[in-house]
């Protein structure tokens, strides 16, 4: 209460509100039971939550822990431009959808791009200026799109399943930390010519199949599977396990190509980035690590040409048949 002669009413309490507001709720529920959570929706959609598909997603190597499965990654790609959007579609890139601005001027590239797309029953899609600068994040795309699929990626092993199942000498090509998406592609264009099975890239820190690595495959990615492990080095152990001769190829390697013996026996070539080379831990698992002679004066060569001519020996050496 007030006062005696205040002029002002009596307090108006809290009704207990703050009190009850300091009392504990509870544990925070679950992201899946969250009504409103994307998590929850997923749930819905699909009948069980996140933790029980992976449960059930197949069974994991013992020093592997990971299903042996196809899986996407992530959201679909655009290619942006006129000559991208043509050199893509005559790469034979697994185009889904190719974008057309409303009162385009057309050209060559236009109607070549047109063409292809309507051969192959591509679906085309007009768009307005302002949509395909959304669609392409305002990147110079003259009016033409096309996008691309999330790149579905194989297990590791399962590489090396397929390569045994072909009748030829396993050959598979490991990038470690190479993060430019079009060494990746020259290297699966130089596997594909060179008799190899697939490329194994780290999860983390290293490209994807992104657009730009379909592009520079000119094709060769839908023929070349390629795998992403989670831990590199326990993959490179798994490999060497199975019966492989995992080879490093690094600047500073103690064997020059050559004299590499080469046999019959399952081939695992990594390759590091240009500069960095191989990690440590990397360098450490391979069996022998070996350079590349070069020119007085040369440094180093990129990833996609180092694996280019590595490969190129291997196929040389090696029985194909």
């Amino acid at each position: 209460m007030r006062k005696p002669g205040s002029k002002k009413g009596p307090i108006v309490g809290s009704g207990g509100q703050q009190r009850k507001s300091l009392q504990p709720k509870g544990p925070t529920p679950r992201a899946e039971d969250r009504v409103h959570h994307p998590a929850a929706r997923r749930k819905g959609s699909t009948g069980r939550s996140p933790a029980a598909q992976g449960r059930s997603g197949g069974a994991g190597r013992a020093s592997g822990g990971s299903a042996r499965s196809r899986g996407a990654a992530g959201t679909a790609e655009i290619v942006a431009g006129r000559n991208a959007v043509v050199e893509a579609l005559r790469a034979g890139v697994p185009v889904t959808a190719v974008y057309v601005a409303s009162r385009i001027d057309t050209d060559e590239r236009v109607k070549e791009a047109l063409k292809i797309a309507g051969d192959q029953q591509i679906p085309l899609l007009e768009a307005s200026r302002t949509d395909l600068d959304r669609l392409t994040g305002d990147a110079v795309h003259q009016g033409l799109a096309a996008q691309v699929p999330p790149y579905a990626y194989a297990h590791p092993m399962d590489l090396l399943d397929l390569a045994v199942a072909s009748g030829r000498p396993p050959l598979l090509v490991v990038l470690d930390g190479v993060t430019d998406p079009r060494n990746l592609g020259a290297v699966i264009r130089s596997v594909a010519a060179f008799g190899g099975h697939g490329v194994i890239v780290p999860e983390r820190r290293a490209a994807g199949v992104t657009a730009s690595a379909w592009k520079t495959s000119a094709g060769a990615a839908a023929r070349i599977p390629v795998a992403r492990a989670t831990n590199l080095t326990r993959t490179l152990r798994e490999l060497q396990d199975a019966g492989c001769v995992v080879v490093g190829l690094d600047a500073e390697g103690a064997v020059p190509l050559p004299e590499l013996a080469s046999d019959e026996r399952p081939f695992v070539l990594v390759v590091g980035a240009e500069g960095a080379g191989l990690s440590r831990l990397v360098r450490e698992t391979c069996d022998l690590v070996v350079s590349i002679p070069m020119a007085v004066g040369t440094e180093s060569l990129n990833a996609g040409v180092a694996a280019g001519v590595m490969l190129y020996e291997l196929h040389r050496r090696r029985p194909t048949n």
